[in-house]
Parts: C-alpha cells; structure tokens; sequence
C-alpha cells in the first residue's frame, strides 16, 4: 500500500467509526456489531502504525488512551464557571419565581432539565475540532485533562453539519451505572476499596495519569450550555437542539415551563422516575430560556440569577439486619452480604445490601438485630449507612469476621495493606472455579456466546468443565443429555444443550482461537490482570514463554506493574497446574504471542532504560518510533513510557516533546541521538 492509498483508507475509516460512534453513543442506534466496529478500529490503528506520519492528534485510535500525564496543567476560564443555586422545596422555588418575574417585570419561558451527578467540564472547540478540556476546579482555573476526555467515546473530536468557528459548551461527565458496577466489581476483586458512587468515580477517573486506564473506566457525557460569540440563536432550548445537530449528547428529557405548576410536574416525575435511568441525577434544572432575559438578570458573586438546581433528597430507610452472608467471588474475595429485612426504597424492594469487607463492619460496628439505615441515594447497589444503636439489644454481640472459606472450608488468608480476606483455594473452591470460567468465556476475554446463563454451571457440575483448557474438548455427544433444573420455589426453569445450541457453542469456541493474546492473557484471570495490565504486559513480553520465565524484576519494569502485580503473575506462573492448562491451550491452538517475538541480537543495551520520543529518519529514509522501540529490545534495552529517576536514555528525534527534554534535564537522564544509539549497538543501521 502505498502513503497515498493510505491517506485514503485512513480518511474513510476515520468517517467511518466516527458516524458509527456517533449512531452509538450519541444517538443510541447502533448500525454495525460490536466486533465489526473494533475490525475497523484494528484496521486504523495499523495503518496509523505503518504509517505514522498521517496520524491524526484527533483520529478515533485516541480514545484508546496512552498519554501519561504527570501534572495537569492550569487554564483560566474565559467565563467563570459558577455553580447554581440550590432548593430542596417547592416553597424555595416559588421565591425564586417572584423574583425573576419582579425584575423582568413577566414570567418568562423556563427550560427545565435532568441535574447529571458528576463532575462539570468544559470543551473548547476551533474550527469543528476539540482543543481543550478544562475541569471546573475553583470555577476561575480548572485542569486541563485534554487527554483523558478524547478517551469518552460520546464526546466528539469534530463535529458535523453548521457549527460556530470558536466556542465552548459545558456538561458534566458521568459514569453509567453498568460502567460504575462493573468498576466497583474489579475492584473488590483487587482488593481496592470500592467507590462510593459514580460521581466519586467520574471525579476520580477523570484526574487519572494514564490515558489508558481512563478509556477503560466507561465513562460519559452531557453537554448542555453553549457559549461564544455571534452565535446563531437567541435561547438556550435552541441552543441544545443545534449541538445535538453538530454531534454532542445534550439532554433528551428537556421541556419548556409556562408555568410553576409545569415545573412542580416535571420535578414530581423524575423525582420518582429517576430510579429507572442508567445513571444518576440528583435534582431538576430549571433556566430562563432566552439570552436577553439571562443578561438583564445578571449574576451574584456566586451563582446565576437565571438558574437554579432543584435538588431531590436522599432516600434514607431504616430496617432489621437479619443476617450477614459470605459470598467467594472469581479471586477467592470474600464479601460480606447483609440480608435485611425487606423494605421499599427508591421503587424497589431491598433485600440485600453489600457490606464489602471486614474494615466496613468494624467502622459500622453493625450487629444482628440492629436497627439499621439504608441508602440508595447516589447509589446504585443499596449501602448501609448507619445504625440505630439506641434500638440495639442489650445482648448483642460484635460481628466476627469469618476465618474459613464459606464454601470450601479452607483457611482464609489476608495481605498486608489489602482491604479483603481471600480464601487461597483458587483451583479447587467450587465458586472459584465457576467465576473463573465464567470470566474465561465473557465477552471482554474469549467472547465464547452460547454459554448463557446457566451453561456454563451446568457444564461445570456435570464434570464436563473443570478449568478452561476443557472447554476445548467438548465434544457434540457430551452435552446433549446434560439438563440443570433451577428452582428457587417461586419459579422452575431447566438448562438444556439442543442441537442448534450445540452447534453454536462450538462454533464460538472454535472462533476464540483467534482471539489475540492480550486478550487470552486476561481471560486466564491472574488476579490483579486486569484488562489494560494485561494489554501492557502482553506488548512487553510478547509470548507466553517470554512472560512466564519473567522475574519479578523484570515484570515490574512494565509501565503499571508495581509489586503486587508481578508477584501475582510470579506466583501463578510457578504452579504446575496452570503450565498444564498454557500447554493444554497452546495445543488447542489459542493464540500466546504477538506477531513475531523480536529477534535478540545483542546485549549492548541490557537492563538499560529508554523513552523514546520524537520522530526519526535513517539516510533520508523515516524511521517508525515502534522500529525503535524494536532495535532497542533486540539489544536488551527496556522501553519504559515516561521520563523518571529511574531512566537512563532518552533516544530523541524531531519535534521531541519540551515536558520530557525539560523533565529529563532535571532529573539528569541522558538524550541521546539516533546516531549515538546505533554507536552504543556498533550497528551502521538500524
């Protein structure tokens, strides 16, 4: 392919993925399939490899992430960003009212909308293209996370159809309520304390170093206040219809407000509706809707005289905790379930609240029998916040945490600085087992479908699935007779293996066989590999005989991997069952390398640690960064992602970023040319 044809292939793909991330995310119709849509991508992210001299600072492939980012640098709003004011009552509000009208002498057209819970941004767009993202911060001076906002796949990088040549729209960036699960789940899984709830998460993710690990959050955002100069409307109502026009996700559940009694009726609806949203609000917007009308209003100090929040109240119940249970998550993780005492909150039933760890029963100091407060607030999962201990019985006692495996009996073990108590049984603990294969086959790792929920207990407890080198030597015969009743005495339903399930079922598991390695790495579920650690480490080792003699020295040279990852990785890595299933695996033909491992040719360069930066020529000829990157590895050099203490080269071409020749200065880590580096090798090319 010549750089021609490529700049055509990759002006189509780029048009192509940003209308279907358009039709998903944007507009919730998608046209095309998960896996069709990541065939594009794949297919950018080559040719912008291949050739990186037309990749594009907004191309799709950013979304991925990548970009360190050791300090957030400060920007000074244009307009300060103000926060509104707030009401929890409709007697507030109709105070508010009278003075709106008594100094426009008229009520005027109100718009009321959803208060998103997260975190407030803001995004300046030039000539179609996003250029900044700024934080509110003191509401003056905000952080520029430029970077970690191209990763949220509803923001867009340009925009479509008759847009203003310079200006800026605010919203807030959010986390769904699957993603905030999701989050939360893995994260008990590591042993990390949870978050509280999404906003804290959103908050959290946004201010995150790594690009990278910020795509992986989920995250989202509603823009909903457009502001420049000459702009082609008169009011706000207009103003989300035409961002809608240009690509942006503004608000669908938005009225104009004739009245007090249209603004009560659309606060009492969502007071109550909100609990079937996918993410949380916290209260109703309510604005005048033309500009004139805002600008004779004004502003306080600290809030617009045009705008203000309606805010709902927590719901709070109070309850009997009947019992504490243990459930063994896929690591072994135990996490303490309080069983309640049923009772109506937030347009549900609440039967269950998760306590997550010991720490949290001590801090609770809750106990069997207490009277006690649940949450669902800002919550997705109902949280127990607090005990009524003037209630509490006179013989109570203190909850001692368990101190054996619930399911298998065996000793539960506890390390340093870690949140949870975990049961070491990981092959042999049934709920172990089960959660293992279960994360073997999600979509995220092999992506084997036909297994559905069910299956893949029914496969396990008919002894046909014991760890997940098996699911490869199911054969048509073995499944047909296998029936699992489920029957809770409410309803009965039986598990089946038919024909066509079958038939799908190998099918899908002869397809995961393409699945690359990083993905098959993150499927073998080495706790604390997650899927962007398993990414890193895949592309540092390349094959699985590579990670698997790896030390832990040279696991925690891998950009993220700190101690507790590597010694995870060590200790699987070290267990004779596990070599078994790689070999089984490896037989069954799974994928455990990247391309072809680099040729080793030398070890000028062992042990020694490079960033390289910039881009690169050899005799009039470019030379790709990744090229680089290569020949260093070939010699025993180590590629490291960002400027440290512990660098030892910078390996500098053209246009070489200012932080890292500023940043390396100062920490006296040497640059060096390409021309010296091939010095060091004793090579005439490269």
């Amino acid at each position: 392919m010549t750089s021609a044809d490529a700049k055509l292939r990759i002006r189509e793909l780029t048009d192509l993925i940003d209308y279907h991330n358009r039709q998903y995310y944007q507009l919730a119709s998608p046209e095309i399939s998960d896996y069709d849509f990541d065939m594009l991508l794949d297919e950018l992210i080559n040719l912008e490899k291949r050739f990186p001299d037309l990749a594009d600072p907004l191309s799709p492939t950013q979304r991925v992430g990548g970009e360190i980012t050791k300090e957030f640098e400060t920007f000074t709003h244009i307009r300060p960003m103000l926060s509104l004011g707030n009401t929890y009552s409709q007697e507030e509000l109709a105070d508010w009212d009278n003075r709106v009208v008594k100094q426009l002498g008229y009520r005027p057209i109100y718009v009321c909308e959803l208060k998103y819970d997260g975190l407030a941004i803001s995004l300046h767009y030039e000539n179609g293209k996003l250029v900044r993202a700024v934080t509110r911060g003191d509401g003056v001076r905000g952080d520029d996370v430029t970077n970690n906002v191209k990763t949220i796949k509803s923001v867009p990088l340009r925009l479509n159809g008759d847009f203003p040549e310079s200006f800026e729209i605010r919203g807030e960036v959010i986390l769904p309520h699957s993603a905030f699960n999701a989050l939360n789940n893995q994260r008990e899984i590591d042993g990390d304390a949870p978050f509280a709830n999404p906003r804290n998460a959103a908050a959290g993710s946004i201010k995150l170093q790594d690009s990278a690990e910020v795509a992986h959050r989920g995250l989202d955002c509603m823009l909903y206040f457009v502001l420049g100069e000459g702009l082609d409307y008169d009011n706000h109502y207009d103003s989300l219809a035409a961002a809608r026009s240009w690509g942006f996700k503004v608000p669908m559940y938005t009225i104009k407000a004739h009245s007090l009694a249209d603004i009560y009726e659309f606060i009492d609806f969502w007071d109550v509706e909100r609990n079937n949203l996918p993410f949380d609000i916290d209260g109703v917007v309510i604005k005048v809707n033309k500009y004139s009308e805002q600008e004779k209003l004004g502003f306080t100090a600290k809030s617009p005289r045009w705008a203000i929040s309606y805010k709902f109240k927590a719901e709070r119940v109070s309850t009997t905790l009947l019992d504490i249970v243990y459930q063994v998550g896929r690591t072994g993780a135990i996490t303490p379930v309080a069983v309640l005492e049923p009772v109506q909150l937030a347009g549900t039933t609440v039967k269950r609240a998760s306590l997550h760890n010991a720490d949290v029963i001590a801090q609770l100091d809750v106990r069997i029998g207490d009277q006690v407060y649940v949450e669902k607030g800002g919550e997705i999962i109902p949280k127990i916040v607090g005990v009524d201990i003037d209630s509490r019985e006179e013989d109570s006692k203190p909850i001692e945490f368990l101190s054996n495996c619930p399911e298998c009996g065996t000793m539960l073990v506890r390390e340093q600085g870690e949140a949870a108590w975990y049961c070491p049984a990981e092959d042999t603990c049934p709920p172990q087992i089960k959660g293992k294969l279960e994360h073997f086959i999600s979509r995220k790792a092999m992506n084997i479908d036909s297994l559905g929920e069910g299956k893949t207990e029914a496969l396990y407890e008919h002894g046909m699935v014991n760890n997940v080198a098996d699911f490869y030597d199911l054969k048509p015969e073995q499944l047909l007779n296998i029936v699992k009743v489920y029957d809770d005495g409410i309803k009965r339903r039986e598990v089946r293996f038919r024909d066509k399930t079958i038939s799908n079922l190998l099918t899908s598991i002869e397809e995961s066989k393409k699945v690359p390695f990083e993905r098959v790495l993150f499927a073998l579920g080495i706790r604390f590999v997650g899927e962007t650690t398993a990414k890193k480490i895949a592309s540092h080792f390349k094959s699985i005989e590579a990670l698997a003699s790896a030390t832990r020295d040279q696991l925690i040279t891998v950009d993220e991997v700190g101690d507790r990852i590597a010694d995870s990785v060590v200790a699987w890595f070290s267990k004779a069952e596990h070599k078994e299933i790689i070999e089984r695996l490896k037989s069954a033909g799974l994928t455990f390398e990247i391309g072809q491992a680099t040729e080793r040719k030398g070890n000028e360069l062992q042990d020694k640690k490079f960033v390289v930066s910039g881009t690169f020529d050899f005799n009039g000829k470019p030379v790709a960064r990744s090229v680089v990157q290569d020949f260093i590895t070939s010699y025993g050099g180590i590629m490291v992602s960002s400027v440290s203490s512990k660098t030892n080269y910078i390996v500098a071409g053209d246009n070489m970023g200012p932080e890292k020749e500023k940043k390396a200065m100062s920490l006296g880590v040497s640059i060096i040319s390409l021309t010296e580096l091939l010095e060091m090798t004793n090579c005439d090319s490269i």
